[in-house]
């Protein structure tokens, strides 16, 4: 008989390997499939053979990753089961998963999906009726076998078919994790990720960032919302500078590498040459000067607040040189900090 296939979806949390390495125990050939976007996990796709090769080691289970960016940033205009506490769509981003991971069984030959979700466990997005929701909105009215709580729930394909055998799977209910931790020991797993929202979405700090996009109360508009427009606002500090200009300042050496791999042709960066400090990148809704020698209010702020959060000096915050670089070159000012009182409304 030929081996049956499935596709885990794989969070990278230990509920997720525990479906996956659960299926895989009885018989069937599973493949995880990761999904990410700059709100999770993104930074996996630098290098995707590494992630693979760590999955595979630590988990015993082959992965891929998929990038969803592009679909999840409209999906956060306007998602049709709302939001959760703060800018996180848990509903539609689990069913815009499993509609993917549907349309990607044919490519792998999969029967049927598997998913680490527990009944109970979550007040929005794991009550028995949402996860009913999820099923039918992503067309998998029984295709999405949830293993940890299958005795809980009616029977799959998989398990009316004979591809599982229902007895043999799990009846887990709730917030508790004790099965969960008992379950990775029978596997030999010991490295697993503590139980921890990874989505910025749901960060009340970060999360209201990407929501002003969304209210139009930002430089970017929502229909023109790219990838790196969100690799940028969450990273460093962020302020809108009047005239409808945005800054963002590195708080540290790896931020200011992160902000100045990030920078595009467009885009103005700032720096100290001579002292610690952040580099800054500037975007605005029109041009900057063609010519640096003429500095323009815009620049002459972002060199401001450029040397604010430099170093300081014997406990001084002298002026200092400041490098321009933009798409017509390069130049040096002086440039004197801003007063707090001055940018302390700029800030997000």
């Amino acid at each position: 008989m030929k081996q049956v296939k499935a596709l885990a979806l794989f969070s990278g949390g230990l509920d997720s390997i525990l479906a996956a390495r659960l299926v895989a125990s009885l018989g069937v050939k599973v493949l995880a499939v990761k999904f990410v976007t700059p709100f999770f996990d993104y930074e996996l796709l630098a290098d995707p053979e590494k992630y693979e090769q760590e999955v595979l080691e630590k988990y015993g289970l082959e992965v891929v990753l998929y990038d969803l960016s592009d679909t999840y940033l409209d999906l956060l205009r306007k998602p049709a089961h709302g939001f959760g506490k703060n800018f996180n769509p848990c509903i539609d981003c689990k069913i815009l998963m499993c509609s993917r991971a549907k349309e990607l069984m044919t490519r792998y030959h999969a029967s049927f999906l598997i998913s680490g979700e527990v009944l109970g466990q979550r007040p929005m997005s794991q009550r028995r009726d949402t996860l009913r929701v999820i099923e039918r909105d992503s067309d998998n009215d029984g295709l999405l076998l949830r293993p940890l709580s299958a005795k809980l729930m009616s029977p799959t394909k998989p398990e009316t078919e004979g591809w599982i055998d229902r007895e043999k799977l799990l009846n887990i209910y709730g917030r508790g994790r004790s099965r969960q931790i008992e379950l990775a020991k029978q596997y030999g797993i010991t490295d697993f990720p503590a139980p921890a929202g990874g989505c910025v979405l749901t960060d009340p700090i970060l999360s209201p960032r990407i929501a002003r996009i969304y209210r139009g109360e930002f430089v970017v508009k929502a229909e023109d919302l790219t990838v790196t427009d969100i690799c940028f606002l969450l990273v460093g500090r962020q302020f809108l500078l009047p005239g409808g200009f945005w800054l963002i300042l590195g708080r540290n050496e790896k931020e200011n590498v992160k902000i100045e791999a990030l920078a595009e042709d467009t885009d103005t960066v700032l720096y100290m040459p001579e002292r610690p400090g952040p580099t800054a990148l500037l975007r605005g809704p029109k041009q900057l000067p063609a010519d640096l020698d003429d500095v323009g209010e815009a620049l002459q702020m972002a060199a401001g607040l450029v040397v604010r959060y430099g170093k300081k000096i014997n406990g001084h915050d002298p002026g200092a040189e400041v490098v321009i670089c933009g798409q017509t070159g390069r130049r040096e000012v002086i440039a004197h900090p801003l007063d707090d009182k001055l940018f302390r409304e700029w800030m997000l």
